[in-house]
């Protein structure tokens, strides 16, 4: 029961980090009907950004308590991330709005490999560690054992998805990305301008994305220029799986997701006789996403997207 108690404990804090990421890509599928692959590297800008401010700053000598720290890392990664998300589909997406599905889907994997390039070019190959700053004391939950920095980073994912989620149904804004995705040639004549909510969405995707990424770097006390990659496809899995195209099926998503991979982690030995280590948790990822689009292909909470005139 304890094994078991820690397996969902930190299947909660993957899964509240896959939810966060896959917040992003469920609302730019919602709104452009387009799968922007190269999500999960603006999620490693984020943490590199952080690293390298948290970093010059203690170069620096400036003497502040850790989460200051990284609290200021934030400040500015948010919105070096917000706009390379509005570059992103200024100059790449928006000219092919109207192409042929292929051709967005082509240019979101080319530039995931460019961002992935761009970080090489400016943080290198190695693995880049996050210092050691914030806290790692562990809090005992009947046998198992959870960091007070996992619990923050729980509490501020479900904080921030209900934020999304009230900010999407009660606002402005919320109400004119609603529309923009049920009909945006209705919603432009309704006096919705359509560019700068599609725009407002990557935005506000990438913004999320980082704060994501530096979770992640907080986590595991680093960051590396593919870390993005996998973390995004399995985003990207978490948002099939509760339904893509609804906020809060990629909440459900992400957090399922996050712990199936954990419990397959703890249990795969054991499952397997010992051929398979807890290094091949990622397989049960795509698994789940192979038997989700056979089975189920709109998702345990699968939204019925409206036609488009």
């Amino acid at each position: 029961m304890d094994i078991f108690l820690q397996q969902i404990l930190n299947g909660l804090v993957l899964g509240s980090i896959y939810a966060l990421i896959a917040l992003g890509y469920t609302m730019v599928y919602g709104i452009m009907g387009l799968i922007n692959f190269a999500h999960g590297e603006v999620v490693m800008m984020g943490a590199m950004v952080t690293i390298t401010v948290v970093t010059s700053l203690m170069g620096a000598g400036v003497n502040l308590p850790g989460p200051i720290l990284v609290l200021i890392g934030l400040v500015i990664a948010i919105p070096a991330c917000a706009l390379l998300g509005y570059t992103i589909e200024r100059v790449a997406y928006r000219p092919l709005r109207n192409a042929p599905r292929l051709a967005p889907l082509i240019t979101a994997i080319g530039l995931s490999i460019v961002l992935q390039q761009v970080a090489i070019l400016i943080w290198g190959r190695n693995y880049i560690p996050f210092p050691s700053i914030l806290s790692h004391d562990t809090v005992e939950i009947f046998g198992a054992s959870i960091t007070v920095l996992q619990i923050m980073i729980i509490v501020l994912c479900l904080v921030i998805m209900a934020g999304l989620l009230i900010m999407v149904e009660k606002t402005k804004l919320g109400r004119a990305m609603r529309a923009t995705s049920q009909n945006p040639g209705v919603a432009s004549l309704m006096g919705v301008n359509v560019n700068t909510i599609i725009s407002s969405t990557f935005m506000l995707g990438s913004a999320l994305g980082a704060i994501a990424g530096v979770m992640v770097a907080t986590n595991y006390d680093q960051a590396h220029y593919y870390m993005g990659f996998l973390i995004g496809l399995k985003a990207f899995t978490a948002a099939v799986l509760g339904g893509i195209g609804n906020l809060g099926g990629a909440v459900a998503g992400g957090i399922l997701l996050g712990i199936i991979e954990s419990l397959g982690a703890g249990y795969i030995g054991t499952l397997t006789g010992g051929f398979l280590g807890s290094h091949y948790q990622d397989i049960f990822a795509f698994m789940v996403l192979i038997l989700v689009l056979i089975f189920r292909p709109s998702g345990l909470l699968g939204e019925k997207m409206a036609d488009r005139a």
